[in-house]
């Protein structure tokens, strides 16, 4: 099966293997170069892993950044129960689509990282939480683990050394919400998918009252390669701060939309017209969500960055899950702002006021000025709202509900004003004319 365009820029290392059926299963696995990681990290013993990753500068692939070999170090040292790491592939964030193919066509790569992580962590059982709409990539996880059980990697006794780390799939329910760490704790024990209040922290206190680590499956992607390879291989792409590779998901208005795998640092302006080939149907750029709907949007003339975790923290956003959204001069924003607006409306779990309630008021706000219905006072009230969303609920999703609404009025007032002046889209008026 020839998978979707590939550049030839690209640097594939977690990617290598995307449209490759034989690379699913454990011999075509193996034929690649699969597993020798984790006899070689067994070798090397738990504390020189955890020790590795953090030279290598590895940071979590799943929105937060924050280094994963020092999220390890956190897990107790003396061992005085079970213990669990869990692999979060809920992957609900709107623009994202990078994990799904990692599970989809190198589920061994997640289950070796895994296995390597939950050894260095002392980790009696992994739990893959897959989200529950992800039905074929889920069913090849689950191949992979019954091949890995089938072979000695996995359960008992795993490559003859006396270890034993029990892999488990876990289906979701296609709640946003539970790709929050300690939600989805929740729903892998049964419970409603409600984010916990920290502290405690999971290391002390996490999925079944035990210590637990939470890590992205793309995170846990790239261990293998670092310890077979080293850190300072690993060091060897991205900038200082932001080593490795990243995969990038890039959506919206461009000509070629896909996955693409480049070194943290690439220019944002050779994704967009070099790789993607432009803005499609010959139009102009308006806008970019450079880490999927839950961070601030750039507008054009602040495009002109780098793709790692600190350039785009400098010009104003984040990279997130790096899920890069693309508009051009035909978009709304009041409309798409309003259609992100109602998604974290409808997936937020109620817990928190200021996101049950705030949520709600922004969409019905959003709604009223999409209509043409609007006054400049719900201008007012939105950057109202949004200031008391953010930062004062037990996780992000009001802050990201929150982020697009303030961005977008800061960045393209005019379009709000069009819809509340005029009574209909300024944009699809232009279009027209």
């Amino acid at each position: 099966m020839a998978y979707p365009f590939r550049h030839e820029k690209e640097t594939r290392i977690l990617s290598e293997y995307f449209g490759d059926p034989e690379a699913r299963t454990l011999d075509g696995w193996k034929k690649r170069g699969g597993y020798q990681a984790l006899r070689k990290a067994i070798e090397m013993g738990r504390d020189a892993v955890i020790e590795e990753v953090k030279a290598s500068g590895l940071r979590g692939r799943g929105g937060a950044g924050f280094p994963t070999g020092v999220k390890w170090s956190f897990m107790p040292k003396e061992k005085t129960g079970p213990s669990y790491l869990l692999v979060n592939s809920d992957e609900s964030e709107p623009g994202a689509f990078k994990d799904r193919e990692l599970i989809r066509w190198t589920p061994h790569q997640l289950i070796e990282g895994a296995l390597i992580g939950a050894y260095a962590i002392q980790a009696d059982h992994v739990y893959i939480y897959v989200r529950g709409e992800f039905f074929e990539p889920a069913q090849v996880v689950a191949r992979a683990i019954e091949e890995a059980y089938q072979n000695g990697l996995a359960g008992k006794n795993i490559l003859g050394t006396g270890i034993d780390i029990d892999v488990t799939l876990h289906l979701g329910a296609g709640a946003y919400i539970c790709g929050e760490e300690t939600a989805l704790m929740n729903s892998l024990e049964g419970r409603r998918g409600q984010p916990r209040v920290k502290p405690p922290f999971p290391a002390v206190s996490g999925a079944f009252g035990r210590p637990t680590t939470i890590n992205n499956v793309e995170t846990l992607c790239a261990v293998p390669h670092i310890i077979n390879k080293g850190a300072a291989w690993y060091r060897g792409f991205g900038t200082e701060k932001s080593p490795g590779t990243k995969l990038f998901n890039v959506s919206g208005h461009v000509v070629r939309r896909g996955n693409y795998e480049f070194p943290l640092g690439f220019p944002m302006h050779e994704l967009l017209y070099d790789v993607c080939g432009g803005i499609r149907d010959g139009r102009k750029l308006k806008a970019v969500i450079p880490g999927g709907s839950s961070v601030p949007i750039l507008a054009a003339e602040e495009c002109d960055i780098n793709l790692d975790y600190e350039s785009v923290i400098a010009a104003g956003s984040m990279l997130g899950t790096a899920s890069v959204i693309v508009m051009d001069d035909r978009t709304c924003m009041v409309k798409q702002v309003r259609r992100m607006v109602e998604f974290y409306a409808h997936e937020s779990c109620g817990q928190c006021t200021p996101c049950r309630e705030g949520t709600a008021w922004v969409a019905k706000i959003m709604r009223r000025i999409e209509a043409g219905l609007g006054t400049e006072a719900d201008l007012e009230k939105l950057v109202d709202l949004s200031t008391n969303m953010t930062g004062t609920t037990i996780c992000v999703l009001s802050d990201s509900c929150a982020a697009p609404v303030m961005s977008s009025l800061k960045k393209f007032k005019d379009d709000y004003l069009g819809h509340i002046h005029h009574g209909a889209c300024p944009v699809a008026a232009a279009a027209v004319a």
